[in-house]
């Protein structure tokens, strides 16, 4: 394994563990939207709220048409409204962290971290995810893929 491939594992893996924290800590907030369906009903009605958008794919699903489509109309507003936004192969996986026990999330296939109406939340593994979007724009990587860790 080259010193590069080192680097870029462990990158990933940082990027993973941000992307849990910031997803269990705007969950903690109540700033978190589950749902495709869900997620364009708020970016429609709060465009401005959203801070940051995940897309869920796996291998299940990858010819649903459907979902393609609203995975292109997302992206498209993401970046007409310059919100940062990532992929993760495992559904269920984000499914996990998203849900709870009373209530598991079956389309977790879009997860949107919002931000509180009163403005006060603020994370660091939120602005880590932000500087690695920033980062992977400016290598013509505008959806990149993260892997979540496993529990």
């Amino acid at each position: 394994m080259t010193l590069e491939e080192v680097l870029v594992q462990k990158h990933t893996r940082c990027t993973g563990k941000a992307l849990e924290e910031a997803l269990l800590s705007a969950k903690a907030s109540d700033c978190l939207t589950v749902g495709v369906y869900e997620s364009a009903k708020v970016m429609n009605l709060d465009p401005d709220s959203v801070s940051f958008c995940v897309l869920a794919m796996d291998e299940e699903f990858e010819c649903d048409v459907a979902l393609q489509i609203h995975f292109t109309l997302i992206q498209s507003f993401c970046f007409d409204n310059d919100i940062s936004i990532v992929r993760v192969s495992d559904v269920q996986r984000l499914a996990d962290v998203v849900g709870d026990k009373a209530e598991q999330h079956e389309d977790a296939h879009c997860v949107l971290i919002t931000n509180p109406a009163d403005g006060s939340w603020e994370d660091p593994a939120l602005e880590k995810l932000h500087l690695f979007c920033e980062e992977c724009r400016g290598l013509n990587d505008w959806v990149p893929e993260i892997t979540l860790p496993k529990r």
